[in-house]
C-alpha cells in the first residue's frame, strides 16, 4: 500500500466513523470555527483537569478532510497537557503546509502523518487546519469564532 492509498483509507475511516464526535458534558472550554471557502463549521469541546486535556470532542459539518482532521486531532491530544497540545497544533500546521521538521519522523506522528499529503492541495490546507486552530482558541479560552479567512 503506498502513501496515497493509506492517506485515503485513514481519511475515509475517520470521515465515516469520526472519533469523539460529540459534545463533551462538563466541558470547561469550547470554541467554534468556520471555513467559508469550503463551508466547514466545527465546534471543539474540551474538559480539562489542571493542565491536562481530560476529554475532548467535536461536532462538525463539512468536507471529509475537515471532519477527519478533527477526529484524528481529538484522538491525538486527549490525555496530553495543554502545552503538548499547543505544540502539536504547530507540528500539524507545518506538516500540512509542507514545512515539517525533518527530524520528526512518521512513527512519532501516528495517524497525523497521513495528512502530509494535504500539502499537494493548497486549497485543502484550511480544511485540515480548521479543527486545530479551533482547538487552540478553546485552550486559550478565546471568545471569538475562528475563521480560516483571517
Amino acid at each position: 500500500m503506498d502513501a496515497t492509498d493509506l492517506y485515503q483509507e485513514v481519511i475515509l475511516d475517520h470521515t465515516k466513523s469520526p472519533r469523539n464526535f460529540e459534545r463533551v458534558e462538563g466541558a470547561d472550554r469550547d470554541a467554534h470555527g468556520d471555513n467559508p471557502l469550503c463551508g466547514d463549521t466545527l465546534t471543539v469541546y474540551v474538559r480539562t483537569n489542571g493542565d491536562t486535556i481530560e476529554e475532548i470532542g467535536f461536532q462538525a459539518e463539512g468536507c471529509a478532510i475537515s471532519k477527519a482532521s478533527g477526529s484524528v486531532m481529538t484522538e491525538t491530544v486527549e490525555g496530553k497537557s495543554i502545552e503538548e497540545a499547543r505544540a502539536l497544533v504547530e507540528v500539524f500546521r507545518d506538516l500540512v503546509r509542507g514545512e515539517r521538521d525533518q527530524d520528526l519522523g512518521v512513527a512519532e506522528l501516528g495517524d497525523l502523518a497521513v495528512f502530509e499529503g494535504v500539502k499537494k492541495f493548497p486549497t485543502r490546507v484550511k480544511c485540515a487546519t480548521l479543527a486545530w486552530h479551533t482547538l487552540l482558541a478553546a485552550l486559550e479560552d478565546r471568545d471569538e469564532v475562528v475563521t480560516t479567512e483571517a
